[in-house]
């Protein structure tokens, strides 16, 4: 099976809402690799891979978000699988 790819901008109330720690378990328990980050405009940057049901089932859970955000918009562009994927980690802000 061929992994997928997707690049994510979550904006909303994203930041400080536990989002990104949130994100990382939904990613864990759906077997999706990639990373997860705050930007400095107030959004939360991710990128996930793995089979195309997980990472579509990850971009629906960012749709709904964690229990105190508030997710207003989710911009998506696929982009091709790496090969180096491993593990899914929360990154520094960028």
């Amino acid at each position: 099976m061929t992994d997928v790819s997707a690049h994510v901008i979550v904006s909303g109330r994203v930041q400080g809402v536990f989002f990104r720690e949130e994100t990382r378990r939904a990613a864990e328990r759906l077997g999706v690799t990639g990373w997860v980050r705050n930007r400095t405009d107030g959004t939360v940057e991710a990128v996930f891979q793995g089979s195309e049901a997980a990472v579509n089932e990850a971009i629906a859970w960012c749709r709904q978000g964690s229990p105190m955000s508030k997710v207003a918009d989710v911009k998506v562009t696929w982009q091709d699988a790496s090969d180096d994927a491993s593990g899914f980690v929360i990154r520094r802000t960028a």
